[in-house]
């Protein structure tokens, strides 16, 4: 069992740290965050041995093995850098980086350590993307010649409580929610060879609806729509967008085009149904029954790094990369 430091205990690093509870994988040892009042209980929550609000000292305890980081995406780089050179293995939330620059540092130096990096989204090997991917690899749909992605919202401001970070530079609707469907597709169909994109702030100013900042004004600093083509190695031509500029959309959140039929696939920030297929001599579509586990969102949003931990302990490669999140931050 794999001794883990959790940095940051908001809501993400939470869910991650009751999850692993419940998968029973790995123990979170350590709870860090600058929040005495939150660090303290979530440290208590989760029966840590330590609670500290610096996270370097979380990771010069020598009990640790990885550490979990769950902070703001801009933090994420330099903080596993920091584990690595620690002598920890990492699995930070997603982005694994904002630039490319350091995400490839965050791999080399822990190439260089013997170390494991890991990185969100993991909602991949939930029963819901596994049953696409095992319809895709026995040619359910055909060969596969296109995909689309579409992320559609308004953004924040109008249901989370500090709605203005995700309007910053290493936020809006690409770095937030693009891991999850660039991990999707690049699962299903492999690497991206070629991108091409086009992004803008396309509603500059927003009024926050939610509490407890009502009323207060959001400049948006970051593209708030970004609209891609994506050619992926494998010869399919991918479509995503991604934005927090539309009000309503009855577009599909994922769909696989093959010479055969189309794949419906689920909201990949899931991890499970529904899972739909539309052959080529079908009217009408038909719901296909989850072949994989692991579909309970309840419990299961730890479960990239429970596999990690697992591959660790088995000394096996591990499903979730950082080789694959640095590939999507490269794409996004």
């Amino acid at each position: 069992e794999l001794q883990l430091a959790l940095i940051a205990c908001g809501g993400m690093g939470t869910k991650l740290g009751h999850s692993l509870n419940a998968l029973d994988a790995a123990r979170i040892a350590v709870c860090c965050d600058i929040d005495e009042e939150r660090l303290s209980k979530v440290a208590s929550e989760l029966n840590a041995d330590e609670a500290v609000i610096d996270y370097r000292d979380a990771l010069a305890n020598p009990a640790v093995d990885a550490v979990i980081i769950a902070t703001p995406n801009d933090l994420h780089a330099q903080m596993a850098i920091d584990a690595a050179n620690a002598g920890k293995h990492v699995y930070t939330e997603k982005p694994l980086a904002v630039a490319r620059e350091d995400g490839a540092r965050v791999l080399a130096m822990a190439e260089a350590k013997g170390l494991r990096v890991g990185c969100a989204p993991g909602t991949f090997l939930g029963g819901g993307l596994q049953t696409c991917r095992k319809l895709l690899d026995d040619g359910a749909v055909g060969r596969p010649v296109a995909a689309s992605a579409f992320m559609m919202s308004h953004g924040h401001e109008s249901w989370h409580p500090d709605p203005a970070y995700y309007y910053k530079i290493g936020a809006g609707p690409m770095f937030d929610m693009g891991p999850y469907y660039l991990t999707a597709l690049t699962t299903l169909l492999g690497p991206v060879s070629r991108v091409a994109g086009c992004a803008g702030i396309q509603i500059g100013e927003r009024t926050i609806t939610s509490q407890p900042k009502y009323g207060e004004k959001i400049i948006v600093e970051t593209p708030d729509h970004v609209a891609g083509s994506l050619d992926f190695v494998s010869g399919a031509i991918g479509t995503i967008i991604t934005t927090f500029a539309t009000w309503r959309s009855q577009l599909p959140r994922i769909e696989i085009y093959g010479t055969d039929g189309t794949l419906s696939v689920p909201d990949p920030n899931t991890l499970a149904g529904p899972v739909a297929i539309c052959k080529a001599s079908d009217k009408e579509w038909t719901e296909v029954a989850l072949t994989h586990g692991h579909a309970d969102g309840r419990n299961m949003w730890g479960i990239g790094v429970a596999e990690m931990a697992h591959s660790i302990v088995a000394g096996r490669p591990q499903r979730v990369t950082g080789d694959q999140a640095y590939h999507v931050l490269d794409v996004m």
